[in-house]
């Protein structure tokens, strides 16, 4: 009889501790922290804007795999977007879709087409800070080009 009641106390125990797991299995998941992508586009290549970073940040942004994109120009690539009316139709259409365009406002400034830039709906500023604080966000993937 002793054993048949430590028998129960050992069940009804196991019992409580596979249902709290159960309990803590069916709480809801923790919210996940958005998922963030900047690329920074520094080549003067067409290839290179063409082939792989207008490609990429629209399919990005058009498939979902992040929450937020973000393209950066900065440096040669500026000359090559203010010299290219398809590369300008092409990062239009990705503002359309909800990429945001920004240009590096030293770079501009050095090249002497800010204005340019600006004229085509692009957002420019000192982009130092900003990349430092993707580099340093862990919500963000940075890529460069």
């Amino acid at each position: 009889m002793r054993h048949r009641g430590l028998l129960i106390v050992v069940l009804v125990g196991i019992g409580v501790l596979l249902a709290g797991n159960r309990l803590i299995d069916a709480a809801p998941p923790a919210e996940v922290e958005a998922d963030r992508l900047a690329v920074v586009w520094t080549s003067g290549d067409p290839d290179v804007a063409h082939r792989m970073v207008l490609m990429y940040t629209n399919a990005s942004k058009r498939n979902g795999w992040f929450d937020e994109v973000r393209l950066v120009i900065w440096g040669p690539s500026q000359r090559l977007l203010v010299g290219d009316k398809d590369i300008q139709a092409y990062v239009a259409r990705l503002q359309e879709s909800g990429v945001v365009v920004q240009a590096c406002q030293a770079c501009s400034d050095s090249y002497g087409i800010t204005d340019a830039i600006r004229a085509l709906d692009i957002e420019v500023k000192y982009m130092g800070v900003p990349l430092t604080d993707f580099l340093k966000d862990s919500q963000w993937h940075v890529m460069t080009f």
